[in-house]
Order: structure tokens, then sequence, then C-alpha cells
């Protein structure tokens, strides 16, 4: 198991197995880091994951449309607060994708064990990251990052 390289929010129609289920890494970073190794850093903001039947990729377009101002991602509403420009944030994102192989509408006791694993190594994620820096990426920690409503004017 293992993360693929660092790709610009841009980019990220282009990351390999999108479609499956599993662990994504979010860093904000004014260095380029595209095609770079995945690596713990404290560019990395948020981890999440999914099960759903869109992977990946339909997670990582959700967290696409609340950063731009729609809604449909709970750790994304976190960055919108900061970060309210989304052309500004959007250059400087970057995501790491973590796929698991299995079928999340199947039953078999193979799939249902390796979706336990895909929300397990978020936490294992999580623990990594606390173990080196002593708190949780800016996003995943709910008592430093908020959600905010963000009220807009509508004239």
């Amino acid at each position: 198991m293992g993360f693929s390289n660092w790709f610009s929010w841009k980019n990220r129609n282009s990351l390999n197995r999108k479609h499956l289920p599993g662990v994504y890494a979010i860093a904000v970073s004014k260095k380029n880091l595209s095609g770079l190794r995945y690596k713990l850093s404290q560019d990395i903001s948020y981890y999440g994951m999914t099960n759903s039947i869109g992977g990946l990729e339909s997670r990582l377009r959700q967290f696409d449309h609340t950063i731009a101002g729609k809604t449909g991602h709970g750790g994304a509403k976190r960055f919108r607060f900061k970060y309210p420009d989304y052309e500004r944030l959007s250059k400087m994102l970057y995501v790491a994708i973590c796929p698991f192989n299995c079928d999340v509408q199947s039953n078999k006791v193979r799939d249902l064990l390796i979706m336990g694993k895909v929300a397990g190594y978020e936490y294992v994620c999580f623990a990594s990251y606390v173990k080196k820096y002593k708190k949780l990426p800016e996003f995943n920690d709910k008592k430093r990052s908020p959600k905010k409503i963000i009220e807009r004017n509508n004239n």
C-alpha cells in the first residue's frame, strides 16, 4: 500500500485508479509538489477516505465543489473558510491517493475486510502525522479549524 505521487489540484483527474475506494491526502503548498513522491510533510492539511461507489474521483469532485462555494464535503468547508478564493487556493492544492482494490457494492468477506482497511488506514495516516508533528493536519483538527458558514450576498 502506498500513496501516488503528488498531483496538482487541476490535474487530479489524471490520477490512476481514482475510481477505487481509498485514502487521500491534500497538501497546501506554495512550492510545486507535482510529480514528487508522497511523503509525510507539514504541507499536508487534510486526510480523507471514501468507500463510496464513485470512489476517490467522486469524493475529490465533492471536495472541489465545496471549496468552489457549493456543498457536499464537510472537511472542505474548513478550507473554504480560510481560503475563500477558489482560484488562489486551487493553485496551491496538491493531492495524493492511496487506492484499495475492492468492490464496494459487494458483500463478500474479502471486499468487506478491504473496506474496513480503507477506514483504518485513514487513522494510520492520522497517527503517523500526530507522531511526527504532535497534532492533526490543520483541517482534520475540528477544534483548530471548525466548519464555519460563509454567508454570501445574494443581491
